[in-house]
Parts: C-alpha cells; sequence; structure tokens
C-alpha cells in the first residue's frame, strides 16, 4: 500500500513539473510576460475614462457619465444615467480578432454594436447599428473628440434611410464631474 502511495504521489509531483515546465516554455523566467491589454492601442479611448457632467449644446444638463477601466485595462465601462432618469450602460474593448475599438450599449429602450478607432484628427469613431424596443433598427455612429480644455465631445448621427442622410441623434458636451 505505501508503495502504491509513493508511486501515485511522484507521477502526481512529474505531471505538476511538466505541465509548469510547459506553461513556461518559451519564455524568459527572469522577464514576467506583460500585463494583458498593455499595447497603446488600448489606452486610445483613456481620454474618456473619469466621473462627467454632460451637457446638451443649450449647455443645460443632460445627465452624469462614469467611465472606468476595468479587467486589467482590457475593457471601459460606461455608466450613464439622464437627468430624466434614463440610464445605460456600455463595454467598450479592443475586439482581439479585428484590432478594432468596439461597442455594445445597452439601455431599456435601445441597444447599440458599432466599431471603429481613432479618425485621422484622434477622434474615436464608431459605427454600426442602433436597434430599438420596437424592432426598428438604423446605422448608427458615434464619435467622440478630446477638446483642448479637456471636455469631450460626444456626437451621435443616426441615419435615416427615407432621407438618405445622416441626422443628429444627441451631442453633448462632457466636463469633468465637480469634486
Amino acid at each position: 500500500m505505501k508503495k502504491l502511495l509513493f508511486i501515485t504521489a511522484l507521477w502526481l509531483s512529474a505531471g505538476s513539473a511538466m505541465a509548469q515546465d510547459a506553461n513556461t516554455a518559451g519564455t524568459d523566467a527572469q522577464t514576467p510576460p506583460p500585463p494583458p491589454c498593455a499595447d497603446e492601442l488600448f489606452r486610445q479611448f483613456d481620454f474618456w475614462v473619469g466621473e462627467w457632467d454632460v451637457f446638451s449644446t443649450d449647455g443645460s444638463v443632460a445627465g452624469k457619465n462614469i467611465i472606468s477601466i476595468e479587467e486589467n485595462g482590457c475593457l471601459l465601462v460606461e455608466r450613464w444615467t439622464g437627468v430624466q432618469g434614463s440610464t445605460g450602460q456600455s463595454y467598450n474593448f479592443v475586439d482581439l480578432g479585428s484590432k478594432k475599438w468596439r461597442q455594445v450599449w445597452v439601455s431599456p429602450g435601445a441597444t447599440i454594436d458599432y466599431e471603429g478607432g481613432l479618425n485621422n484628427n484622434g477622434a474615436m469613431e464608431l459605427k454600426g447599428k442602433i436597434a430599438y424596443s420596437n424592432g426598428n433598427t438604423a446605422r448608427f455612429k458615434g464619435t467622440w473628440t478630446l477638446q483642448d480644455d479637456g471636455s469631450v465631445r460626444q456626437h451621435f448621427q443616426q441615419y435615416n434611410k427615407d432621407q438618405k442622410k445622416w441626422a443628429d441623434w444627441f451631442i453633448g458636451i462632457y466636463k469633468k464631474a465637480a469634486e
């Protein structure tokens, strides 16, 4: 019986050592692997991170938005609360297959799924589709532009297929919330 226990213990420790060797094969034991999502691509949307008061173009308060970095820098999570009680959340991440930024927005009345990246002016530009709870869908795009004063301009547009043109859906000015 002691011999069987010894052989079992030996087999388990050998298997563990082989698994450890397989996990570290091809890496320098002195150099830890880079943290996940450390590449500059994953930092392109960080200008939007923070606690924000959001204003309409006429200066009235539209709501509050909190954007946080989560999952070791791999995910931006948005939590929106409008002044009229509307809510919504989005996940913003780099799609590892396409290497494009993607946002999935969910609110009680609509979902938005779009992708893109920085445009030539350094603004984040995403294009895709909005789907409403009544079943209607439309092409949709959003652009986030960092302003010289540190605010962020958010411009959403929805395509009107009957008029064959883009229409403003929402324009918001994000200002850092007072602490």
